[in-house]
């Protein structure tokens, strides 16, 4: 109601404001927002529990740099894929076969420093997702806060995959390619596929630098929508005064 009565009162300003003081009122700043944009973001939002326009995007913001900063951290450790039981990278479904044929002929320690190899590359390449997943943050309109705030229990995280995956992807590329290469990910997978196509009919070409990429990526994301959850649903996880008064409401 109240930025309604605002909007009226600032209707039947206009008509009595000069072209160049109209010209000002209206043009941007260098953040883009107008006069009126500033005027009306002072405002408190009903619908947002008596919250600012301010304080929603200073809150979505910091709980989506805690959440990432988080959720990068983790899963860049040593290990952090690897000794993950939801996020581990194990062989794709199709050469799963071929693992367990692997196995019983005696190559398990092969089969497993190629999964321990792709976990590395991936581990490698969530160090350079904190970078990305900030830029997105500092690019979140007034509309994607209120989005995010209103929206389900993880539309925080479908923000940033919205924003992020093709920045993402075009990242961890070099990344894992280069991690596969340092930990010889390459030459034991060749290892693995090639004494394996020695004795079947049915030969696996598995593309492992996508493969490890669309697991690396998966896992970022599904650890950040965890670490969302917590900033949600527990009080102890909001660090700050702003993510407790955002959140609370």
């Amino acid at each position: 109601m109240k930025k309604i009565l605002l909007l009226s009162v600032t209707t039947l300003l206009l008509f009595s404001f000069s072209h160049a003081q109209l010209k000002r009122l209206f043009k941007k700043d260098s953040t883009g927002k107008t006069g009126v944009d500033r005027i009306i973001q002072k405002v408190p939002n009903k619908n947002s529990g008596g919250l600012t326009n301010d304080e929603v995007i200073s809150g979505l913001k910091e709980a989506l740099e805690v959440g990432t900063k988080r959720g990068t951290e983790k899963l860049s450790a040593v290990d952090g894929f690897f000794k993950d039981a939801v996020i581990k990278i194990l062989m794709p479904p199709e050469a799963q076969k071929v693992e367990k044929t692997l196995r019983n002929v005696g190559m398990g320690k092969q089969v497993d420093n190629a999964i321990l190899s792709m976990n590395r590359a991936a581990e490698d390449a969530a160090k350079s997702a904190a970078p990305i997943f900030i830029n997105a943050i500092k690019q979140m309109s007034i509309q994607d806060a209120f989005g995010i705030l209103k929206g389900g229990d993880f539309a925080a995280t479908n923000y940033l995959k919205q924003k992020t995956t093709a920045s993402l992807t075009e990242a961890f590329r070099p990344v894992i390619e280069s991690s596969l290469k340092k930990v010889n990910a390459t030459k034991y997978w060749n290892t693995v596929f090639t004494t394996y196509n020695k004795f079947s009919s049915e030969k696996v070409n598995t593309d492992l630098l996508a493969y490890v990429t669309e697991k690396a990526m998966a896992g970022i994301f599904y650890q950040v929508g965890q670490e969302e959850q917590k900033i949600r649903k527990d009080p102890v996880a909001r660090t700050t005064d702003i993510l407790k008064k955002v959140f609370a409401n």
